[in-house]
């Protein structure tokens, strides 16, 4: 049991923070500087995506081990995964239209982009390719999520208190925030090495 646990929580940190999709791996980055701009819609786009990533690793780890591995017909993988998570999408997108109309607008068109974010589709890629169990998934998952999470905190937080500095005319915007995102992912090296897998 205690070997268990410890599995599932070195695969949270390593998604996490070793690993971290955004900082270590470059992927995401669409969603991640378009809605980093205000901590508001950071912090819904943490808990959505989060969402989205958890149920969407589950049901690809039910459909690609009952389904797709018992038919043979594991090349379908891409297709089918594309599928869940664009249902995924759909749905949290009404539910947040109809719950949380103001973060809805504010989030625009970054909200559909997630069922095309390369994450999202990492993430059950990946425990295919691993041949993770059903937890070790769900694990991988949410840690994933809660990687991209910290990332989109983390440069929001900057971000807004970037408002207030004075930055030269040619770093205004973009420029900035590619410089402080290359400084972030440097500092995530030191996590490198931390937890081998």
């Amino acid at each position: 049991m205690g070997g268990d646990f410890s599995r599932l929580f070195e695969l949270i940190v390593s998604a996490s923070l070793i690993n971290n999709f955004v900082f270590t791996k470059f992927l995401g980055l669409c969603i991640f500087f378009g809605v980093s701009k205000k901590m508001e819609t950071a912090i819904g786009m943490s808990i959505t995506f989060t969402s989205v990533m958890m149920i969407s690793a589950a049901l690809s780890w039910v459909v690609f081990n009952k389904i797709l591995v018992p038919l043979d017909i594991s090349f379908l993988e891409i297709i089918v995964f594309i599928g869940i998570i664009a249902g995924l999408v759909q749905t949290s997108d009404t539910i947040m239209r109809k719950t949380a109309p103001g973060l809805y607008y504010k989030l625009g068109i970054y909200l559909a982009l997630i069922s095309t974010n390369c994450i999202i589709l990492a993430v059950p890629l990946e425990n295919a390719a691993e041949k993770y169990s059903f937890i070790e998934s769900l694990a991988f998952g949410f840690g994933s999520g809660i990687g991209f999470a910290l990332a989109l905190i983390i440069m929001a937080s900057i971000r807004e208190r970037l408002e207030l500095a004075e930055v030269p005319a040619p770093f205004k915007g973009l420029p900035m925030a590619f410089v402080i995102t290359s400084l972030i992912a440097l500092a995530f090296t030191g996590f490198s090495g931390l937890i081998t897998l």
